[in-house]
């Protein structure tokens, strides 16, 4: 059967993250209908997450295309662009402090993002409490997705922005995520200025790094006065069981940490005693480099699913600058397969030079900093 124009084509994205939603918002501003379909119950099941900082020539590149960039910069801390580097001992080593009115990579957390892209969508767009199951049909559609449900969907095209463990990733690819090595622990704090003063001092307005070599501690302030700390060890992706530890033990882990840690000064040390509440445990992985895959007229994938990367400040914008590129592909083409074909001509060698620049960023996250060094290291985006 030929493929279909995209005006006339049932299209399904999978994942109502940055990248499915900015990549619907865009399709729906040329007239083009769309269905995201999301596992979450709703839009407030769950917290999305930490800072995220959107880069003039991708993120805010896309959200521009989707008519929210003015909404974004409302919403956006642009004193979150401060950074700082740090040793071990707390000493600060450099110190990027933003100009008034720079707009390079403000901060917004990934809940607030989330939020400005829904409520830009047309009513219905997105449906919730849909975990899908699978992707089947022959290539050239229409193909069927099925859901955990028992419900099922035809589409002509499906686009994968489902993540890191991506399942409609296995309708055209078999790889699968792999270990980096590195292994990331976070924990939150809240009610910075009052509860937490030192550590409001020692980070600043916006985030923090120091590493040792084989260790390192990542912070980032985030909106109404939280924090959040990422804990990152080169470790076992079962560490935490492997120290005879559980994962909710939070005085033991804590109790593990400051062993691991003892080198470090005590002012440093607050970022691992002083959280409020548990840990959380978030083990790095990353796609095999490059990924590629053959060409299908009926699916897709943008950001993670496409690309898993180190979390070195790139991932978000990668997914947004996929979806807009893809969306805007959709708009320009006679056929949606046409628009695949042209999507994946240009993100495939992007995403895989990208990728090979920080094949081994995970390694980065623990290094020593360089003094020389002030542009910003990147966010862990979870």
């Amino acid at each position: 059967m030929g493929s279909p124009t995209p005006v006339n084509a049932r299209i399904s994205i999978i994942g109502a993250g940055p990248g499915g939603l900015t990549c619907a918002r865009i399709l729906q501003r040329h007239g083009i209908p769309v269905t995201v379909y999301d596992r979450d119950p709703d839009a407030n099941s769950r917290n999305q997450g930490g800072s995220l900082d959107l880069h003039e020539e991708d993120g805010q590149l896309a959200l521009r295309e989707a008519g929210l960039l003015e909404e974004f910069f409302a919403l956006a801390r642009f004193e979150g662009q401060e950074m700082r580097r740090m040793d071990p001992a707390g000493r600060v080593l450099a110190h990027h402090v933003p100009d008034e009115g720079e707009t390079v990579s403000p901060e917004i957390d990934r809940g607030q993002l989330r939020h400005l892209l829904l409520r830009s969508l047309a009513a219905g767009t997105v449906q919730w409490g849909r975990t899908l199951e699978s992707v089947s049909g022959p290539a050239d559609g229409p193909r069927t997705l099925t859901f955990t449900d028992g419900t099922a969907v035809e589409a002509d095209l499906v686009i994968g922005a489902d993540g890191a463990f991506s399942r409609v990733r296995t309708a055209v690819s078999p790889a699968t995520p792999l270990y980096t090595g590195v292994s990331f622990l976070e924990a939150w704090f809240d009610d910075m200025e009052t509860a937490h003063p030192e550590l409001s001092e020692l980070v600043g307005k916006g985030s923090a790094h120091a590493g040792d070599g084989e260790r390192g501690l990542f912070a980032q302030r985030n909106s109404g006065g939280h924090m959040r700390v990422y804990i990152m060890q080169r470790v076992p992706v079962d560490w935490i069981a492997a120290n005879g530890l559980r994962a909710d033990d939070t005085e033991g882990i804590r109790a593990h940490l400051l062993r691991e840690y003892a080198a470090w000064s005590p002012q440093m040390l607050r970022m691992i005693t002083d959280n409020d509440g548990a840990y959380v445990d978030r083990p790095l992985f990353a796609l095999p480099v490059p990924h590629t895959w053959e060409h299908s007229p009926s699916v897709t994938l943008l950001g993670d699913a496409a690309h898993l990367m180190p979390p070195l400040g790139v991932g978000v914008n990668l997914a947004m600058l996929d979806a807009a590129e893809l969306a805007l592909a959709l708009v320009r083409s006679a056929t949606i397969d046409d628009a695949v074909r042209n999507y994946e001509k240009s993100m495939l060698p992007r995403s895989t030079e990208t990728a090979q620049m920080l094949e081994h960023g995970a390694e980065a996250l623990l290094a020593v900093p360089d003094p020389d060094e002030t542009g910003p290291l990147g966010h862990a985006q979870h």
